[in-house]
């Protein structure tokens, strides 16, 4: 937790607003999806589901492949507990609706869905897109096909495995990618490692999203070696997550945005 406040202190004092980009593209972004207020239909809805996620006594039995959480990583977790401390919040969340509500893309890939809090903000801003999500935990991912059916949202397909064991048939039948949220085993290794297999299934027009940016000095790192990439021309630090693009009609930048 120590390191997560002085990286909030860091990205505080380096952020800058949108009179600072010169970038026609990234100008556009941050009018159309950083700035956007608007309330879209779907916000009201998902926050009830959270709210009736956190209201859970229930508990269930975790399996977990990843990093598991800084609140311990406990194998009989509350329902009310994995919804607090692992469901994206409300801000990052409606974040993730308007980015893909602005960029439109056809076939999105999340990795890792928990709850699928996430997962129902991305999938209900592309309603005729194909939203592929996986998660890990058979038991958690039992949770987030009720939450899909609670919102009647069917355009998410949820695959439940290990991301290594998942990913070759995905890729396989989803050759090209327009939009990846990653957002699961946050260890510095283990996201290299995920890039480069899912780099060759990205385009000119893909964006990838990473969750937990500066959850960790290792995932720091990983986030700094990827925005580094010659294939990444745009990177956008928004403190919990990082936006990486690969428009090769732009020039190199890194921002950071509030």
């Amino acid at each position: 937790m120590l390191y997560r406040a002085k990286a909030y202190l860091n990205y505080r004092f380096k952020a800058r607003g949108n009179h600072y980009i010169h970038s026609p593209f990234v100008f556009e972004l941050t009018e159309k999806v950083f700035k956007d207020e608007r309330r879209f239909y779907a916000f009201e809805l998902i926050e009830l589901l959270r709210h009736k996620l956190l209201a859970s006594k229930e508990s269930i039995e975790v399996t977990d492949y990843g990093a598991g959480s800084h609140k311990g990583k406990h194998k009989t977790r509350s329902i009310h507990e994995i919804t607090k401390n692992a469901g994206i919040a409300p801000k990052y969340g409606q974040f993730l609706f308007r980015l893909v509500h602005h960029l439109k893309p056809k076939v999105l890939l999340e990795m890792g869905t928990s709850f699928g809090l996430s997962t129902l903000y991305q999938a209900n801003a592309a309603i005729n897109s194909k939203v592929i999500t996986i998660e890990g935990c058979p038991q958690t991912a039992d949770i987030a096909r009720n939450s899909f059916d609670f919102l009647k949202t069917t355009n998410i397909q949820l695959e439940v495995g290990p991301f290594v064991d998942v990913l070759p048939s995905i890729l396989k039948a989803n050759p090209s990618l327009d939009y990846v949220y990653l957002d699961g085993h946050h260890e510095e290794q283990a996201t290299l490692d995920y890039f480069e297999i899912l780099l060759p299934h990205l385009h000119n027009d893909s964006v990838v999203v990473l969750d937990d940016i500066h959850w960790s000095a290792g995932m720091n790192s990983a986030w700094n070696q990827i925005r580094n990439r010659p294939e990444v021309t745009v990177s956008i630090n928004y403190f919990q997550i990082g936006l990486l693009f690969f428009r090769k009609e732009q020039v190199k930048e890194h921002f950071v945005l509030l």
